[in-house]
């Protein structure tokens, strides 16, 4: 029963290094639209110099997750979760939600500026 543990895992770490990926841009503006302001917004670029980490550690969860979602039925150990359909649905969804996230971190910076 380890198999759900390690996959959860590989996909939270990949989903909150894309949400920290764009902290420093998506955060303020965020702030600002929901009617936040003040000086001290501008403190959370402070996290510009890591986002290339982030978003590094965010592709590299993700290919192992993707490697350990989309391998064969026929490949999982007898009695594992990865056998089930409906949880390899529930995973390969989340798995694209993740993804998705990704990709707006790293666009994000180039579209922000139409925003301004």
């Amino acid at each position: 029963m380890a198999e759900p543990q390690k996959g959860r895992g590989v996909l939270a770490a990949g989903g909150l290094a894309a949400i920290l990926a764009s902290t420093c841009c998506l955060g303020p503006l965020v702030l600002v639209a929901l009617g936040v302001s003040g000086a001290w917004i501008g403190n959370l670029t402070l996290l510009e110099p890591w986002r290339p980490v982030f978003i590094g550690a965010a592709l590299l969860a993700l290919f192992f997750d993707g490697w350990r979602i989309f391998r064969p039925v026929a490949a999982c150990r007898a009695r594992e979760v990865c056998g089930i359909p409906q949880v390899r649905a529930a995973y390969k969804l989340i798995f694209w939600i993740v993804v998705s996230l990704v990709l707006i971190a790293l666009g994000f910076p180039y579209v922000l500026p139409l925003f301004y």
